[in-house]
């Protein structure tokens, strides 16, 4: 994929991997959308770089998905790339009194259902483009799971099966499964990923693969789970899960 003269549509825009992403394909020389939900994120983005475009949008709820499509379109009938990136991490203890359904809901509004979706509105329109490409980012834990985190696991996973069907269904589509290991952003909470990859060097990665055209990008931990035998995902959940 050559990374200039697109039009990029990224959920999830406005920080972490979703904004790392879209400074380098800016940079790069593409025009491009951030959508997010938080509208002073948004605006901080902007400042940063005004000839971002910004789209507030709540990925959980049907009606504003479909206005955000019409409007993407209707405003950027170039629009060629879509990258399905919001996501939510929460830890979940289950056994213990159950929290509000609502809140595992919206977990999995955001990371499954809202991209799926997504994929289903946009997917006519990327068709008729000369590079139409679609980018779902999952997890590496979509391959190997941490059980404090079941329902994001579970979406990830689901997500990963979503997107080899897509490529086989679309052919006229180049369908992307970006695969981010632990990556120091604020996804899970504020300040609690220190642990994780520095994100510009996981964003380099990400955008290195896209030029590659590679349909599965993954990286460290990822990219071991990814191609990791039965036998061998045993052992990366034992470690992953052993307290240290």
């Amino acid at each position: 994929m050559n990374l200039s003269n697109h039009v990029v549509l990224i959920t999830g825009g406005a920080s972490g991997i979703g904004l790392a992403l879209a400074e380098r394909l800016f940079k790069a020389g593409s025009e491009v959308i951030l959508v997010g939900r938080d509208a002073a994120k948004l605006a901080a983005a902007k400042a940063k770089n005004p000839r971002f475009h910004t789209r507030a949008c709540d990925v959980t709820k049907p009606a504003e998905r479909i206005a955000l499509r019409d409007w993407a379109i209707a405003e950027f009938p170039k629009l060629d790339v879509l990258i399905n990136n919001a996501g939510v991490m929460r830890m979940v203890k289950l056994g213990d009194e159950p929290e509000a359904w609502d809140t595992s809901r919206q977990e999995l509004l955001t990371n499954l259902e809202a991209p799926i979706h997504l994929a289903a509105l946009f997917a006519p329109h990327l068709g008729k483009q000369a590079s139409g490409t679609l980018v779902n980012v999952t997890s590496g834990l979509a391959f190997v799971p941490m059980a404090a985190f079941p329902i994001y696991c579970a979406t990830k996973a689901a997500l990963h099966s979503f997107t080899l069907s897509l490529q086989h269904q679309l052919p006229a589509l180049k369908v992307v499964e970006l695969a981010p290991p632990h990556v120091n952003t604020d996804l899970f909470m504020a300040g609690a990923n220190g642990a994780g990859m520095p994100l510009d060097v996981f964003a380099d990665a990400a955008v290195e693969g896209l030029a590659k055209d590679l349909k599965l990008i993954t990286y460290g931990f990822s990219q071991n789970a990814s191609a990791a035998s039965a036998a061998e995902r045993d052992e990366l959940f034992k470690v992953l899960n052993t307290p240290h």
